[in-house]
């Protein structure tokens, strides 16, 4: 195995389930990798995650758990944020319902046993990460 295959594993990583839209990756990486003091940020993404973390399809929130998986096993993740945004095209419901969607994906999450501390956020619509739960 030549070194370059070899799997970087180290606490300096952090892990973001983040919406698809361009405008929130940023504040979101910045922000954990400011409190978190990690150098690098894995992301998983798709339209409106959050909503589809806090619901009940099995398969989707299977999958996006697979991600997160491969995150922590083989970059060491020790964080996991589920952020929603302010503006959300995939998921266009008011700030109120999109603060319960993270506060039940983190639960959702939380439920997992996973060896990470996970954290929900919201990006209102100055592009400011606030933390939920």
């Amino acid at each position: 195995m030549k070194s370059s295959d070899t799997v970087m594993k180290d606490s300096q990583f952090g892990t973001a389930i983040n919406c698809i839209d361009g405008r929130v990756q940023s504040p979101v990486l910045n922000w954990l990798k400011e409190r978190y003091s990690v150098s690098y940020v894995d992301t998983i993404t798709a339209p409106g995650v959050n909503r589809i973390l806090s619901e009940t399809n099995i398969d989707k929130i299977e999958q996006l758990k697979s991600n997160v998986m491969v995150s922590i096993n083989a970059h060491g993740s020790d964080i996991v944020a589920i952020a929603g945004h302010h503006g959300c095209a995939g998921n266009p419901v008011t700030k109120d319902e999109h603060l319960n969607h993270i506060r039940k994906a983190s639960e959702i999450i939380k439920s997992w046993n996973l060896p990470v501390k996970v954290v929900g956020l919201w990006i209102n619509e100055n592009w400011e990460v606030e933390l939920v739960s």
